[in-house]
């Protein structure tokens, strides 16, 4: 990175993937370290889950201390809240798209075959309220903000230089989802490269982190409520598919189109 860079944005752009691995090492050597010196984080995976998250958020605090500009940035982001709030829509929908087929087909065998024994069960999660804090705490807080600096931040700004954005955004945004649960993948490539696409538009890193936490918010609540077993059943359930539908075509004209003239603008 080259500190005597000064401007928020452009500092960010200068930390080089070898620097964000050492500081990764670092930050999970220090974790083990801790765990070894406090035993609550060798009995709490939450808990060492929680300082290694923090601990990688102040690499990043030390790599961007004494920049400014985070104050435009944050200016930015009410600048464009009709796209955050679009991006935000089209992929929390199309995210439903894996849950929705999963129903209709377990439905479809079952209908034509009496001896089926459903697979589905869908029902809300069940949590503690300190493994509700736990989740909210990394889902909302730490994941948009580490997520988006690591692999749109670092990643996607180093690999672009050395090989064009589109390859840039495929092998981001691939990287980015292996993370995920099996079926959230192709919703997370994709949210991935709705992300690289704000990212580069705006020069903003705060603007995909307001996607990122706004769909983490509501992600969660929905998975402590009963909403996917309403969605899931009739009548609901065809209007689930319109709307999957739409926001799927919405979803791949915004991702084909950005990408065209974000292309013709760098190249």
């Amino acid at each position: 990175m080259d500190r005597d860079v000064k401007n928020f944005n452009t500092r960010l752009r200068t930390i080089k993937i070898w620097e964000l691995a050492i500081g990764l090492i670092i930050a999970l050597i220090l974790s083990i370290i801790l765990m070894f010196i406090f035993p609550i984080f060798e009995t709490n995976d939450d808990a060492f889950m929680l300082l290694l998250l923090t601990l990688i958020l102040v690499f990043f605090i030390w790599c961007l201390k004494g920049s400014n500009g985070l104050n435009d940035n944050v200016k930015g982001v009410l600048q464009n809240e009709k796209e955050i709030l679009y991006v935000f829509a089209i992929n929390i929908i199309f995210a439903y798209l894996f849950l929705f087929s999963v129903v209709v087909l377990d439905m479809f065998i079952g209908m034509n075959d009496p001896t089926w024994i459903s697979g589905v069960d869908i029902d809300s999660v069940s949590l503690t309220p300190s493994a509700f804090l736990y989740t909210l705490i990394t889902s909302v807080v730490f994941a948009p903000i580490i997520e988006e600096l690591v692999f749109r931040g670092v990643l996607f700004n180093r690999l672009k230089i050395r090989i064009g954005i589109v390859p840039a955004m495929l092998i981001s945004s691939i990287l980015f989802a292996i993370g995920h649960d099996f079926g959230g993948i192709v919703s997370a490539f994709l949210f991935g490269i709705c992300m690289c696409i704000l990212y580069l538009k705006t020069d903003n890193i705060l603007i995909p982190m307001s996607v990122h936490l706004i769909n983490n918010v509501v992600a969660t609540l929905l998975d402590v409520t009963a909403f996917d077993a309403i969605i899931t059943s009739f009548p609901w359930i065809i209007l689930l598919g319109i709307l999957i539908l739409i926001a799927t075509i919405l979803l791949i004209k915004y991702i084909v189109t950005e990408t065209k003239t974000l292309n013709r603008k760098f190249s």
